[in-house]
C-alpha cells in the first residue's frame, strides 16, 4: 500500500525517499538515471529547463559513502563482488557509479508489487555493468529483455560506427509480472496500401525528442526522452489505475506518459526547478492544473520495515544490542588490536594488515549479527573457505584436519 498521494514529485535526494516508500507498493518503474558520461549536462539557457544541470562525472573517493560500502559488504557480498569487477575491469569512477546505482536499486527491487516491472534506461558506456547488478537484485531468471532504442539521424566517425542507440534493460519482480503485448506498424511491402500491424519486438524505432513534432514543445532539458517511447514502456508493463514511479523524474516525460494513460504517478528529482517544469508540463500536455503535491519531505513507512531485496539477505532479522553501531572501520582495528596482525581461522601472522578481511563469526545467512562480537579478521584463503559455510569454530576444525593450521 502506498504510504504518498497520487501526483506527488519529491524534491531531493532519491535514496533516503526511496528507503522511506512502503515496500510492494509499485507497480511499475520506468527511469531514465545518469548514463556516466563522464561529463557535464545544461539545459538549454532560454528554455522552460532554463538552469537545470547535471554532473555525470564519479569519483569513488568523493561519490561513495562508507555506509553503502558497510551495507552492501555486509548483507549482499553478491553485489560487493559485481561493483569490484567492474573496478578492477574498468575504472574506479565506473565502480562509483555502480555503486550509487546499487543501492538505489536495492530499494527499487523492495517497493515493487510482485506484479511489477523495473525499466533501467542507459546506454552501452555502463549497460553490461548495470545488467550484473540488477542480475544479483532481481535474479537473472527475472530478465526480460535488453531493449535497443534506435533513434537514427545523421552522424560520422572515422574510428567507428556511429552509434545510434540506447538500451533499456527490462525486470520483472517474479513471473506474475504484468504485461501487455504492444502492436506497432508493419513495415510497408511494395503494392500495399493498407495499414498493417505487428508485434512489437525488442527493437524500438523511435524518433528523438530533436527529431521529432516533439521538438517544438521542448522543454531543453539536456536528456529529455520522446513521450512515444515511455508510453509503450508504461502500456506494456501497466494497467490504468497502476501506480508509476520515476525516481530520476528531470523533465517529468514518465510522469507525463503515465498521466495521459491514466495511470497513478510519484516522480523523485534533485533538482529545485522540477516542480515548475513538471507544472507545465501537465497543463501542456494534459490540462492538469494543480494538482500536483511538491515536497522535500519523504513519507513516513506505515508497513513493517521490510529490508530490500530479502532473498539476498540473512535468513534471519534478528535485533542488534543497544548501543553506538561500529563502523566496519572501527571493528577492523579494534580486532587488530586485540589479536595483532594474525588470520583467526589459521593463526597465521601477516606483516601487512592489509592481508586480513573483517568477516562474520556466525554467518550473516544464518542470522548472524553485525555487531564487534560476532566478527573476525580472516586471511583471503581462509575467508574464501568459510564463507557462509562455517563459524570460526567450525573453520578452524577444518584447517587443523587439512594441516593449514599455524
Amino acid at each position: 500500500m502506498t504510504n504518498w498521494s497520487n501526483r506527488t514529485l519529491y524534491h531531493g535526494d532519491n535514496l533516503p525517499i526511496l528507503r522511506a516508500m512502503n515496500s510492494e507498493s509499485v507497480d511499475l518503474i520506468a527511469t531514465d538515471p545518469p548514463f556516466n558520461k563522464g561529463r557535464d549536462f545544461h539545459a538549454t539557457p532560454d528554455s522552460l529547463a532554463a538552469g537545470a544541470k547535471f554532473q555525470d562525472r564519479w569519483s569513488w573517493e568523493q561519490d561513495v559513502h562508507q555506509s553503502w560500502i558497510d551495507q552492501l559488504t555486509d548483507d549482499w557480498p553478491r553485489l560487493t563482488g559485481a561493483i569490484e569487477s567492474v573496478r578492477t575491469t574498468h575504472s574506479d569512477s565506473m565502480g562509483a557509479y555502480i555503486c550509487f546505482m546499487a543501492v538505489r536499486l536495492l530499494e527499487m527491487h523492495r517497493i515493487l508489487k510482485d506484479t511489477g516491472s523495473i525499466y533501467l534506461h542507459c546506454d552501452p558506456t555502463a549497460s553490461h555493468y548495470l545488467k550484473a547488478v540488477m542480475d544479483a537484485i532481481f535474479g537473472w531468471k527475472q530478465f526480460r529483455n535488453e531493449i535497443v532504442w534506435h533513434y537514427g539521424g545523421t552522424g560520422n566517425s572515422s574510428k567507428k560506427f556511429v552509434s545510434k542507440h540506447d538500451i533499456i534493460l527490462f525486470y520483472s519482480k517474479s513471473e506474475k509480472s504484468t504485461f501487455n503485448p504492444v502492436m506497432v506498424p508493419a513495415a510497408k511491402q511494395s503494392g500495399w496500401t493498407g495499414r498493417s500491424e505487428k508485434l512489437c519486438d525488442s527493437v524500438w524505432k523511435i524518433n528523438t525528442v530533436f527529431q521529432s513534432k516533439e521538438r517544438k514543445t521542448s522543454t531543453g532539458y539536456p536528456t529529455q526522452k520522446p513521450l512515444a517511447l515511455y508510453e509503450r514502456i508504461i502500456n506494456a508493463s501497466s494497467n490504468p489505475g497502476d501506480m508509476v514511479l520515476d525516481p530520476f523524474c528531470g523533465c517529468a516525460t514518465t510522469l507525463v506518459a503515465a498521466e495521459k494513460l491514466q495511470r497513478h504517478w510519484v516522480g523523485i528529482d534533485i533538482w529545485k526547478g522540477a516542480h515548475e517544469l513538471v507544472r507545465k508540463r501537465m497543463a501542456d500536455a494534459t490540462g492538469l492544473f494543480g494538482d500536483v503535491t511538491f515536497t522535500d519531505i519523504p513519507p513516513v513507512r506505515t508497513d513493517d520495515g521490510e529490508a530490500s531485496a530479502p532473498f539476498l539477505r540473512v535468513k534471519q532479522r534478528v535485533k542488534e544490542p543497544e548501543g553506538p553501531r561500529w563502523t566496519r572501520k572501527e571493528m577492523y582495528e579494534h580486532l587488530l588490536d586485540q589479536y595483532g596482525h594474525r588470520c583467526m581461522g589459521c593463526n597465521r601472522a601477516f606483516d601487512d594488515p592489509r592481508y586480513l578481511e573483517l568477516d562474520h563469526n556466525t554467518p550473516r545467512s544464518d542470522g548472524g549479527l553485525n555487531h564487534i562480537s560476532n566478527r573476525v579478521l580472516l586471511c583471503g584463503p581462509c575467508n574464501k573457505l568459510k564463507s557462509n559455510t562455517y563459524t570460526l569454530s567450525g573453520l578452524q576444525r577444518k584447517n587443523r584436519r587439512r594441516g593449514y593450521m599455524q
